[in-house]
């Protein structure tokens, strides 16, 4: 570190502000120059202002160039008077000016007066400030979704102004959880969503809604995210009331959700004191769309899945009728959520609104006409038929087609069979005859 006082000061200056000494340096240069030209530009003269690092002054000096005929003498030279001047260090140095080079003269200073000063005194504020903008703008955007603590300084209009070290960040309204409440003085943890840079300077933009804070969280609380021995490969929140995650093990002996969860709970309960309460649904990731789908239910059990359509990415998932309000959730928020996390359009139906659905399919088909083999029964018809009297079978397990016979009179009747008689007025049953066909028997 230099001893003398003015480079002293810059240095300090320099390290409180966070940007480069030079910085500084060229800013003072700057500054004396721009009030230098209010006092000697009238004069034309090309002039340079530099910092003296040993004895701490400011030099003001005019620039003229070596020419062989001097039509402007504010900015020119001939070869023979630069070398006359020079000749006071000696005639070898004297001899070593060639043209085109560059000479400079000392100018005084006296002149520059109090205006001059305070102009300079401007510049220099402003140099300072636009370079301590540039750098916070730089640090923060190579920052956006990092976690950062910081405390409350004061609010501004439902926003809260955060202290981040020698920044100050906002809080917006819209990026707070409805269910966290904060005074003057708390801390506060938050993810880095956005820098704006305008005329005020860089704008960092705080928030705690961001699904990236929660993530952020995760891999904070268990180590084995962390070291990427299990993945978060979706969350989703709205924030204070309920969140998802859908977690995956890159190794078979892990089992990711019991990792997030820890111990009796200790390392999601640590994310949920953080949040303020908000409930977290851990779910296994997995490639298929359908058990995926199943997962993103829970706590809702899932008796059936069926993908309805698959280029517009729609679901219909059957549910018991007990489980039907804790599949939709209040407002519709679990299936809202499990909708956002797989990426596909949910329908969730109880059991009883799939039967009424299938038995309204049903009454109005025209059996006789499948029977003489003068109509086909259309996919959605034997899908609706497994649907109906096999409400515990898969979607995948669903039949795609049915080949119709009629039973001769008094033949292939079977006896009375109580619960497919309280299923529907009429019910079918399908069984393989000797030749493989399948035989549909009335009861």
């Amino acid at each position: 570190m230099s001893t003398n006082p003015l480079v002293q000061s810059i240095e300090t200056l320099a390290k409180e502000r966070g940007i480069d000494p030079a910085i500084v340096i060229t800013a003072i240069e700057e500054a004396v120059l721009t009030a230098s030209r209010k006092s000697y530009g009238k004069d034309g003269e090309n002039l340079k202002a530099r910092l003296n690092y040993e004895t701490g002054e400011v030099e003001l000096l005019a620039v003229k160039k070596v020419v062989e005929a001097v039509e402007n003498p504010a900015t020119e030279i001939s070869l023979g008077d630069a070398q006359d001047i020079y000749r006071v260090y000696g005639e070898e140095y004297a001899a070593g000016i060639e043209l085109e080079d560059e000479i400079e003269f000392p100018k005084s200073k006296e002149k520059l007066g109090r205006i001059a000063a305070q102009t300079a005194k401007q510049v220099i504020f402003q140099k300072v400030r636009e370079a301590e903008r540039r750098n916070v703008f730089d640090e923060f955007s190579s920052r956006v979704g990092e976690v950062v603590t910081g405390m409350v300084k004061r609010f501004e209009q439902g926003d809260i102004i955060v202290e981040l070290g020698r920044i100050e960040a906002s809080l917006p309204r819209k990026e707070q959880s409805r269910a966290e409440n904060y005074a003057i003085g708390d801390r506060v943890r938050t993810v880095i969503k956005n820098v704006n840079e305008n005329l005020k300077g860089p704008q960092v933009i705080l928030s705690r809604t961001d699904p990236a804070l929660l993530v952020k969280m995760f891999e904070q609380e268990v180590p084995e995210i962390y070291d990427g021995t299990v993945m978060i490969r979706g969350a989703v929140r709205e924030a204070g009331d309920r969140a998802k995650v859908a977690v995956y093990s890159r190794e078979r002996d892990v089992d990711p959700v019991g990792a997030c969860v820890g111990m009796k709970g200790t390392r999601v309960q640590a994310i949920i004191r953080e949040l303020r309460g908000e409930k977290i649904d851990i779910v296994e990731y997995s490639d298929d769309p359908v058990e995926f789908v199943m997962n993103a239910i829970s706590p809702a059990r899932v008796q059936r899945v069926t993908i309805v359509d698959d280029q517009d990415r729609v679901m219909e998932v059957v549910v018991e009728d007990k489980q039907l309000s804790l599949a939709i959730g209040k407002k519709g928020q679990n299936v809202r959520l499990a909708a956002k996390l797989t990426g596909w359009k949910i329908d969730i139906k109880s059991e009883e609104e799939k039967r009424k659905e299938v038995e309204a399919q049903l009454a109005g088909f025209d059996w006789n006409a499948v029977a003489e083999g003068q109509a086909e029964m259309p996919l959605t018809g034997a899908a609706a038929m497994d649907a109906l009297f096999n409400p515990n079978m898969g979607a995948d397990t669903a039949t795609e087609s049915v080949e119709a016979e009629t039973a001769a009179p008094g033949e292939g009747v079977p006896e009375s069979d109580e619960s497919a008689g309280d299923a529907s007025p009429v019910a079918l049953e399908t069984s393989p005859d000797a030749d493989g066909a399948e035989t549909r028997e009335q009861e």
